[in-house]
């Protein structure tokens, strides 16, 4: 419900929305929970504000958006995260590429329950894959010597699936080698890399909202714009 109320633009849900949002977020036996108990039991958190033909519509009170946000772990005053969430979801739908879009819109989904680590994760990898399709519409016959002049032992790239096996460290330095990026922007593209390896290596690093806000400024602003 906190979900529905606060980024999918919904006031209330019935006990059968509900329950279908549940199946949709694949939650164990979702179909034979009994929801209008669980429900009538669950105040302050939710309430009833009127009725959808003999149907009850809940919602969920300020109260249960607190408790929520007290589960997850959520900061009390994400505006930055909301703004980015925004920003990604209106760059996600000017773009054509499905893994890139698949990419951009897991980031999301983890901003939104403040997985800030696994976001940062999900948005660089939706970022090197552009890189990587941008890098290769340059042609083999330049790609290829961009890429020996950094790692003169990696393997001739002919195909795009090929780039894969190139460093993302070299990739960059690559690409500013065919002109795709200047010396300002792969210095800050080497700065996202830094950023992603310490999120998603095992460790005891953690990143706040604005350090991840200022990741995906930087990252958009250099990548997809």
């Amino acid at each position: 419900m906190y979900f529905n109320q606060r980024y999918q633009s919904g006031e209330s849900l019935t006990v059968e929305g509900l329950r279908a949002l549940l199946k949709r977020a694949k939650i164990p036996r979702a179909a034979k929970l009994n929801l209008a108990a669980t429900l009538s039991q669950s105040a302050p958190y939710v309430d009833t504000i009127g009725k959808e033909g003999n149907r009850f519509l809940w919602s969920i009170t300020n109260s249960g958006e607190a408790y929520v946000r007290e589960l997850l772990e959520l900061p009390a005053n994400d505006i930055e995260i909301e703004n980015d969430v925004s920003s990604l979801e209106v760059l996600i739908s000017t773009i054509s590429d499905k893994d890139v879009c698949d990419y951009l819109s897991e980031a999301v989904k983890c901003l939104q329950v403040n997985a800030l680590r696994a976001c940062i994760v999900f948005l660089w990898s939706g970022a090197v894959k552009k890189i990587r399709d941008d890098v290769f519409s340059c042609g083999v016959n330049n790609v290829n010597p961009a890429i020996a002049k950094f790692d003169p032992k990696a393997k001739p790239v002919k195909k795009v699936d090929d780039l894969v096996l190139v460093k993302e460290s070299t990739l960059i330095l690559a690409s500013q080698e065919l002109g795709l990026f200047d010396k300002n922007q792969r210095s800050v593209l080497e700065d996202c890399l830094n950023l992603r390896n310490k999120c998603g290596h095992p460790g005891k690093y953690k990143i706040g909202p604005k350090k991840a806000s200022s990741f995906i400024e930087d990252l958009v602003g250099v990548v997809f714009e």
